[in-house]
């Protein structure tokens, strides 16, 4: 397993702050975009979503609802086109490459936008091909045993895994996912010898956790959350910087690793050169999705928190994101290639 520096480790804790700060202003930035007259221009043709991801899961069930309530504002269909492959660069090229009018959006994410590049140098990447319109959504991830384990918390779990150096398993829904490096943060911050068992996906991952076939898991907090309410898992520990709301009774890694923060976020771009009265309006109805009390109660019931802000706050936060992986990264010598 690859051995992090201090240096890495830090840097993993400072984009959650900065996801912090945009996080907190979402309903000040609601707000204001909903008290400002808004763009005078309109799509005059259904518009496309571009997702990296395939239909289920997480990803896609947060794009579908953003492209569903984003029709009810712009008064166009949005359809929602899956195209997976290539950790999410071919679906970004495609993007990139469409015409900057407004009628075609990307669905980016961490991956997309801050961390593959470093993750898949060999791949093409869009770079400064795409522009941001504003942020969405952001989550945690959790830290999850099988019911029939014996570790009842993160302590306990971090004490067995210093008794027995290399003998404990951790799973993530593949290689240089955010799931992998929270791992690979666990095992640095607490001094402990843990192997990554990548899946190809997180559905693949849980089910091999309940049977008890690894150790633990860290798992975005929608995907998880239904299992650990139905008892098949017990969750030890989730990774945002306080408590997640729908999962109130569970810690956090800062409590026992003070500093110890690291979340998934996504949120949407166009082709670099559509016009700035577009991008602005594309970003007053997704600040106005966000505060829709509908859509706050559904991402509460699944434990994802609202961005929101301008299209600048999610430009220079993904500035934020990127330096600092970058750094986490290199300094891990993580690969997913």
């Amino acid at each position: 397993m690859a051995v992090m520096t201090r240096r890495a480790a830090l840097a993993l804790v400072l984009p959650a702050f900065a996801q912090g700060s945009v996080q907190g202003s979402v309903q000040g930035s609601v707000q204001a975009s909903a008290s400002n007259p808004p763009s005078s221009w309109a799509p005059t043709r259904p518009l496309r979503l571009i997702v990296p991801f395939p239909p289920g899961g997480t990803t896609d069930t947060l794009a579908r609802m953003t492209a569903e309530r984003l029709a009810a504002t712009l008064g166009q269909a949005v359809l929602v086109d899956n195209r997976p492959g290539a950790a999410g660069a071919v679906a970004a090229d495609m993007a990139s490459k469409t015409e900057p009018d407004g009628h075609s959006l990307f669905f980016a994410s961490i991956g997309t936008a801050a961390t593959n590049q470093f993750l898949y140098p060999a791949l093409a990447h869009p770079g400064d091909a795409l522009a941001e319109v504003g942020g969405l959504f952001a989550l945690p991830n959790v830290a999850t045993v099988a019911s029939a384990a014996p570790w009842r918390s993160l302590p306990e779990f971090i004490a067995a895994a210093r008794a027995a150096p290399g003998a404990l398993t951790y799973g993530s829904s593949g290689a240089g996912s955010s799931l992998h490096l929270t791992g690979a943060m666990l095992a640095h911050r607490a001094g402990i010898d843990i192997l990554h068992i990548p899946y190809r996906g997180g559905g693949q991952m849980l089910n091999e956790l309940v049977a008890g076939r690894i150790s633990i898991a860290f798992g975005n907090i929608s995907t998880g959350i239904g299992l650990v309410r139905d008892g098949l898992l017990r969750p030890l520990a989730s990774t945002g910087a306080a408590r997640a709301a729908a999962l109130p009774d569970v810690p956090t890694f800062a409590e026992t690793l003070p500093g110890f923060t690291a979340t998934v976020w996504y949120g949407l771009q166009v082709p670099r050169g559509t016009p700035g009265a577009v991008v602005e309006r594309l970003n007053q109805a997704s600040n106005a999705l966000l505060a829709e009390p509908a859509v706050v109660a559904r991402l509460a019931g699944i434990g994802v928190s609202a961005m929101g802000g301008t299209a600048a706050e999610f430009t220079r936060f993904i500035a934020a994101e990127t330096a600092q992986w970058r750094a986490v990264i290199r300094d891990a010598g993580i690969t997913a290639e």
